[in-house]
């Protein structure tokens, strides 16, 4: 019998953990564990919404050494987008700015007007957010002139935590494709966007394909442990775990963010997916993730945090109480990206739209929860457009697959059947990377396999639900093109 032990680190926008997977090569047995769990808090550093990207390592560090045993190997995967900017001696150059900072408003507007909007996404193929990592850089460059000229490297946020467990400089491609920077024929870092934004060549190495081997982690008295480049933006680690059975399945990685879509061995960059503002971000094993983003369950989270409300068993008990649709919202309106109250920006949405404003916590998550099945299935029309056959079925992971209220919502609006789990996905899929780069496993689909056969997934049938199904011609009013947060 062979066992390998796996050790995972996988950080969210609000929490990270350091996972260890058991696999025994002759039964096909995977066991994960979670080893330990820390929070993941933005702070305002010098006028900067930002990552402790210090106290991030030191938790990566601790959980790790303190694992049971050593790893055969290790991976990290993060968010996208955010990087950091080092000196030519490795010093990091100001705080790890977050997405969710306020410095890059109204610069996609400009890249639209000086690039062209088309340009940039032949160019790309990569939708229009306003915290792309382009518009990061430009903005970084336009703020802080005398940092700007002291950059030597610029590195992922996965790939800056190995950097610091290896002293290996690593630039991951799916994580990369996040950037808005690489070319979408070539598959390397663009010179005319690079210059746009103020970037230089020299900041980059090539990007790599997940599994690559980045350098050794020395743990005190053990062997070095290997340290992997997984598909180390955390939805491409999510996409590899979830067990889709065809090429007619859509998936959806249901956390702070929803990310919808399907596996293509091609882009989708034509005039249509630019006008729907879909994505073509790098998966593993050349296919491309074709997907759209949906701000997902940040709405929740920032209403609890505000309300102080703990107990979501409750309050999904609570609103399943409720009637369907007497509030509604887009949840892609840009308003939502950054509140100061989420609640109030919520209330006002509704009341700009002369609908019922909800008042009690149950009536908020009521509001979210039917707005986000509704736009999976405006998002799921979409995406068969470009797909050019029906999707059979919709595979939910992530942590919003534990929400069987919600699953069973997106079922009814999208009228499919819905497969939820695994809940672990990202960290999963790290997990997956490691054991194909390994050999152990042949490819995705022999790691799908196995998903199956050591996860509990649930099904959800879709019925007919005449309240959702009326709200259905309110909500397409509410959420044209135009008024998304990207545009």
């Amino acid at each position: 019998m062979t066992i390998r032990h796996i050790a995972a680190v996988d950080l969210g926008a609000s929490s990270g953990r350091v996972m260890l997977a058991r696999f025994d090569s002759e039964s096909g047995s995977l066991m994960l564990e979670e080893h330990h769990r820390f929070v993941n808090q933005q702070q305002q550093r010098q006028n900067y919404q930002c990552w402790d990207i210090d106290a991030l390592e030191a938790d990566v560090v601790r959980g790790l050494t303190t694992l049971p045993v050593v790893p055969d190997s290790l991976g990290i995967d993060t968010w996208g987008v955010d990087l950091v900017m080092l000196d030519k001696q490795g010093k990091r150059l100001g705080p790890c700015v977050s997405y969710r900072d306020v410095r890059t408003d109204g610069v996609l507007a400009r890249a639209q007007r000086e690039l062209g909007r088309d340009w940039l996404y032949q160019r790309t193929g990569i939708q229009f957010l306003p915290f792309n990592t382009l518009y990061q850089l430009r903005a970084f460059a336009d703020a802080e002139p005398q940092l700007h000229r002291k950059v030597a490297h610029a590195l992922m946020i996965p790939d800056y935590l190995a950097w610091r467990l290896t002293g290996k400089m690593n630039w991951e491609y799916t994580n990369a494709t996040t950037t808005q920077l690489l070319n979408l024929q070539s598959g390397q870092w663009d010179p005319e966007l690079l210059d746009w934004c103020g970037a230089k060549a020299a900041w980059f190495g090539a990007p790599c394909q997940p599994g690559n081997q980045v350098g050794l982690w020395q743990p005190a008295g053990a062997q070095p442990v290997p340290v992997v480049a997984v598909a180390t933006h955390d939805t491409a680690s999510a996409v590899l775990a979830t067990p889709l059975g065809d090429e007619d399945s859509l998936y959806l990685s249901s956390g702070t963010w929803s990310l919808m879509g399907f596996e293509s061995p091609r882009p989708c960059s034509d005039a249509a997916a630019l006008a729907d503002n879909l994505t073509n971000e790098g998966g593993v094993e050349g296919r491309y993730r074709v997907l759209k983003n949906i701000m997902g369950l940040w709405l929740l989270q920032q209403v609890c945090d505000e309300l102080n409300i703990s107990d979501l068993n409750k309050l999904i008990n609570d609103v399943s109480q409720l009637p369907v649709g007497r509030s509604l919202i887009n949840p892609n309106d840009g308003r939502f990206i950054h509140p100061a109250s989420m609640v109030r920006e919520i209330q006002d949405a509704c009341a700009a739209q002369s609908m019922a404003i909800p008042q009690s916590e149950a009536a908020l998550a009521r509001c979210i929860f039917d707005s986000l099945a509704l736009f999976y299935r405006q998002v799921m029309q979409r995406l068969t457009q470009h797909h050019g056959r029906p999707f059979k079925q919709i595979h939910i992971v992530g942590g919003g697959s534990q929400n069987a209220l919600l699953n069973q919502l997106c079922a009814d609006a999208c009228q499919l059947p819905v497969i939820a789990g695994p809940v672990e996905a990202s960290a999963l899929g790290n997990i997956g990377a490691q054991l194909i780069a390994s050999g152990e496993l042949a490819d995705a689909a022999a790691f799908r396999r196995c998903i199956r056969q050591n996860e509990v997934l649930t099904r959800f049938a879709p019925q007919h639900n005449s309240a959702l199904a009326a709200c259905w011609p309110r909500f397409q009013a509410l959420t044209q093109p135009t008024k998304e947060l990207c545009i």
